[in-house]
């Protein structure tokens, strides 16, 4: 399995990578795409929609139209939706639970097929501000899952979700949050590292500010984390899919962004 694992990271490096730094944005557009595609397909499956393959390409279309139309529309507002879902919708289920599979889950399958929505747009304004940019929003989601994996590995006691994810702890979400101010704050240390959203973020809002808005974007990424393994749990799926043969699928790698990064714009914004 840890075989797979890497073989299959190292692919997505070797493909990523390239058409991230290139500056082409068609090349960039066309990654982009096919894994939206697949996670709202993913979506789908998990709210056990019917012809799940049909929807995904609807969804799509539609943004793939969006995402070469970016200037006439109006993502801040979008993401403000986005972040409105999670706050009074999407959120508050970790503690109430999910509905059953009926016209409720339907209206809640659109709300989380939107926040994906949002999150790949997202990708996209990040990636035209630079791609330094976007890969250090999506580092401060990383960091704080490494941190917590390797917290709760060494002081977990106390369960943080344990009947959505028992292997989670509240010593390990507070080890990843500790991570990510921890290494925000060396970051801004760095010359090179001047022009990443963490260093700006505390450039323009101060140490006190800029690191309450960092816990905020740390707890939103156990919320997206926590939100995709209660779908997992009730659709009675181990993973959203296998298209990442050793990882799952593209859900299993982006819940935690889904919340964080159109949050992210909204906080890039605010000056």
């Amino acid at each position: 399995m840890l075989r797979t694992r890497i073989i299959t990271a190292l692919i997505l490096l070797a493909i990523l990578l390239p058409v991230l730094y290139s500056g082409n944005f068609v090349a960039f557009s066309v990654v982009v795409i096919a894994f939206f595609a697949a996670a709202i397909w993913e979506c789908q499956r998990l709210f056990k929609k019917p012809a799940p393959v049909v929807m995904a390409v609807i969804w799509t279309v539609f943004f793939s139209y969006l995402l070469f139309h970016l200037e006439s529309f109006s993502t801040p507002l979008l993401f403000a939706l986005c972040v409105a879902f999670w706050l009074l919708r999407l959120a508050p289920l970790l503690a109430k639970g999910l509905p059953g599979f009926g016209f409720s889950n339907g209206l809640l399958s659109t709300l989380y097929g939107i926040a994906i929505f949002g999150c790949f747009i997202a990708i996209a304004v990040l990636f035209k501000i630079s791609p330094l940019y976007l890969l250090s929003v999506m580092v401060i989601v990383w960091i704080a899952d490494i941190g917590a994996y390797f917290a709760g590995k060494a002081f977990g006691k106390h369960k943080l979700a344990p009947s959505i994810s028992p292997g989670k702890s509240w010593e390990g979400a507070i080890g990843g949050w500790l991570a990510v101010l921890i290494i925000a704050a060396m970051t801004s240390f760095v010359p090179q590292l001047h022009d990443t959203f963490a260093v700006q973020l505390f450039a323009r809002k101060g140490w006190l500010i800029g690191g309450l808005l960092l816990s905020l974007i740390s707890a939103a990424s156990v919320v997206g984390d926590l939100f995709e393994s209660m779908l997992k749990r009730r659709a009675g799926m181990k993973d959203s899919s296998n298209l990442l043969p050793g990882h799952g699928g593209v859900l299993d790698r982006i819940d935690a962004l889904i919340p964080v990064l159109p949050l992210a714009i909204l906080l890039d914004l605010w000056r």
